[in-house]
């Protein structure tokens, strides 16, 4: 198929106020589909199309604009070729294709996408970002593939996934689903005799996450639910010590090459799962000890629940937060000192879509020059050598060692005074060093929950990409 460049203002024509019952039913139309790739080439073929239960999401603002993800997809009526719903998304594909295994080896990812589902024959077509543009220039959506689906076949349709019943915990219920958030939480590695804890897990980290600013004011804009998953052993695999459990959702340490990266690749079963109730939101709690985590926008968050070692439970919330950053609003991480397994993950001359990123330090180009004040020197100064020295030497420890953490604070408290400088507080900025890069791309502000360890809440920048999010689910 030849590629198409689209770009998301095609779709601001059809913006004009739409009926959402003269076009869907109250249910979910769930199309699951399997991505085959390798380096720069990718193709998408259909699985199967399934109906679930109540939709969760706005029945008002169905078209996406907020041109978020390395992903999109758009549903058009079949008969008037008319735009009626479309999502920007990420996917595990996408982050594989920056790992040296794609350079030669081709793999196969089963994927979702949800959306009401329709009164009448549909086409669902699917966009890739490229980055073929010129210098500075933000990746625009190219054409990939597109599947003709008539929700009236009911030999085609399936409507059997959501058969197997879990019990339902509502830890907060705050309205109707079609204007909250509704985030489903749901655990892995947790056995029957573990189920006490991921109650407990489940309402801890529900609490955790409203006492984070800005979620903390939008606490009644979120209805919270959690599925009580049996695993059939405790904790999940970690492949580089050779251990191995049976777990309901399959996640693992080590994805990609990363020790600390958590995610699962049985997409079908946790879809099949998480169907059972309405959900917009996935966050997957994993009954295991070892520091990790992982977070891709509009798909599902991980986090480790327990701290190996007494007293840092503030890491784990930490990492609980950092991740359902990522995603629920498409935060990118800040940091660029730790290991990551990635190459090229943001190429040289194209500017991030990811919203507290950005290639430029020109104040009049950047994407958040609203926030930033006339006074503010433009890339801003913070204290980025001395940083920098301190975390190559924090580098250099290992989290095996038993003395790991009493070493690690030695470093943490010297950059937390280079990270508190008065004068750079709740400042936004050209923070240079971000995205995994220590140069040539610029954070919001000196600190924030997406850059350090520290207990911060977001930079104003992330607080408003969060709050836009919001807006999106509860108008």
């Amino acid at each position: 198929m030849k590629h198409t460049i689209i770009s998301l203002f095609l779709f601001s024509s059809v913006l004009f106020a739409q009926s959402y019952n003269n076009q869907f039913y109250s249910s979910t139309m769930r199309v699951d589909y399997y991505r085959i790739a390798t380096k720069g080439e990718e193709h998408i073929t259909l699985d199967a199309v399934y109906e679930e239960p109540l939709w969760a999401g706005s029945r008002t603002a169905l078209i996406d604009t907020m041109n978020l993800g390395d992903n999109f997809f758009t549903v058009q009526d079949y008969s008037s070729k008319q735009v009626i719903f479309s999502r920007g998304f990420c996917t595990l594909s996408a982050e594989w294709q920056t790992t040296e295994e794609a350079m030669s080896t081709w793999r196969t990812f089963h994927e979702t996408v949800r959306f009401p589902f329709p009164k009448e024959k549909i086409i669902l077509t699917f966009f890739k970002r490229d980055s073929i543009v010129g210098e500075g220039k933000p990746m625009v959506f190219r054409r990939l593939q597109e599947f003709t689906i008539d929700p009236n076949d009911s030999v085609f349709i399936r409507r059997d996934c959501t058969k197997r019943k879990y019990k339902v915990l509502e830890i907060a219920n705050n309205g109707s689903v079609d204007n909250k958030v509704d985030l489903l939480i749901l655990g892995d590695g947790y056995s029957a005799s573990d189920m006490g804890k991921f109650r407990k897990d489940a309402q801890h980290y529900t609490n955790v996450l409203f006492s984070v600013y800005p979620f903390k004011n939008h606490k009644k804009d979120f209805n919270v639910r959690a599925l009580e998953v049996v695993s059939e052993e405790s904790g999940i695999d970690k492949p580089d010590i050779h251990v191995w459990k049976k777990t309901a959702l399959g996640t693992q340490y080590n994805t990609f090459g990363s020790v600390r990266y958590i995610l699962t690749e049985d997409n079908r079963t946790l879809r099949d799962i998480a169907g059972t109730v309405p959900y917009d939101f996935i966050t997957i709690l994993v009954n295991d000890n070892r520091y990790g985590g992982g977070g891709i926008f509009n798909l599902y968050t991980t986090s480790f629940t327990t701290s190996a070692q007494k007293g840092q439970e503030w890491e784990v919330e930490y990492v609980f937060v950092h991740e359902f950053g990522h995603c629920f609003a498409g935060l990118g991480d800040e940091y660029y000192s730790s290991q990551i397994s990635y190459i090229d993950f943001y190429p040289h001359g194209v500017e991030p879509w990811e919203p507290n990123l950005s290639r430029t330090a020109d104040r009049n180009t950047i994407k958040w020059k609203e926030f930033i004040d006339n006074d503010t020197p433009v890339p801003t100064p913070w204290g980025k050598e001395q940083y920098d020295s301190l975390e190559t030497l924090r580098a250099k420890l290992d989290r095996r060692d038993p003395d790991y953490y009493q070493k690690r604070e030695v470093f943490l408290s010297q950059t937390k005074i280079i990270l508190a400088n008065p004068k750079l507080i709740n400042q936004v900025g050209a923070f240079e060093g971000a995205g995994y890069l220590p140069y040539g791309m610029y954070r919001p502000a000196l600190d924030c929950k997406m850059f350090s360890l520290n207990p911060v809440d977001f930079d104003p920048v992330c607080a408003a990409a969060i709050e836009r999010m919001i807006e999106q689910f509860t108008k």
